[in-house]
């Protein structure tokens, strides 16, 4: 794992303080599939975690895999170990829904927000969302939900909640959500010389409601490259 506490502070710094009393909700998407999204997007709520003064939540969009869940699973000399899982949604509302709803025994539906646990991470300040789609049945489907009522409810328990989307070439998660989000960063790889897909990215979001606070350049190692005044709103 390459270090990023550099980055990372430099990007807090740039997306500033959240307002006194309020969550400050980020998301973090890309254009394409295998820009780092949810490496920057990890590292960012890590980091997060060990300054804010209430809880991180990392939630995860990619309800197929969870693959921030099992990144950290993965390494808990990093991240520190995971608690059991906990329901994830304050309130019993939930960002997602399941088509169609799985019958209770003995009467009624099973509650979406069943779905969804989160899981401490070394400790009861910082937090990661896991989909448990094993709990799937035959033709079940999820879709993420427009709806604010989630983001509200959660907004009342952390301080910071990091939004790992899907890249816009596989989903519309991000696109969806942008306007519940306070801030949307667009993760770049240094490596990716088209600026097409991520200008695309950020007037649809600018279309959809969101407000875009920069670009993230992933495995940069030389100076970020000249076409960054073109993404930049």
């Amino acid at each position: 794992m390459v270090d990023l506490n550099v980055e990372m502070a430099e990007l807090w710094g740039s997306l500033g303080a959240p307002a006194p009393g309020r969550a400050h909700v980020v998301q973090f998407v890309a254009a394409r599939k295998g820009e780092g999204t949810s490496t920057a997007a990890r590292e960012f709520a890590r980091f997060a975690a060990k300054r804010a003064g209430r809880k991180t939540w990392l939630i995860d969009l990619d309800l197929v895999t969870s693959p921030q869940y099992q990144a950290i699973a993965a390494d808990p000399e990093r991240y520190g170990p995971l608690g059991a899982g906990a329901p994830a949604s304050p309130d019993g509302s939930a960002f997602f829904t399941v088509q169609p709803p799985a019958p209770k025994p003995g009467g009624g539906v099973w509650p979406d927000a069943k779905y969804l646990t989160a899981h401490s991470i070394g400790g009861p300040r910082f937090w990661v969302t896991r989909f448990n789609r094993e709990a799937l049945r035959g033709r079940q489907k999820v879709h993420i939900l427009p709806g604010v009522e989630y983001w509200a409810a959660l907004r009342r328990h952390a301080e910071i909640i990091v939004v790992d989307s899907p890249s816009a070439d596989r989903s519309q998660a991000a696109l969806t959500l942008a306007q519940h989000m306070d801030q949307t960063v667009l993760v770049v790889s240094a490596q990716q010389p088209d600026v097409r897909p991520p200008g695309l990215l950020r007037d649809a979001l600018a279309s959809s409601g969101g407000r875009t606070a920069g670009v993230f350049f992933n495995q940069a190692s030389v100076q970020p490259p000249k076409f960054l005044k073109a993404i930049l709103p």
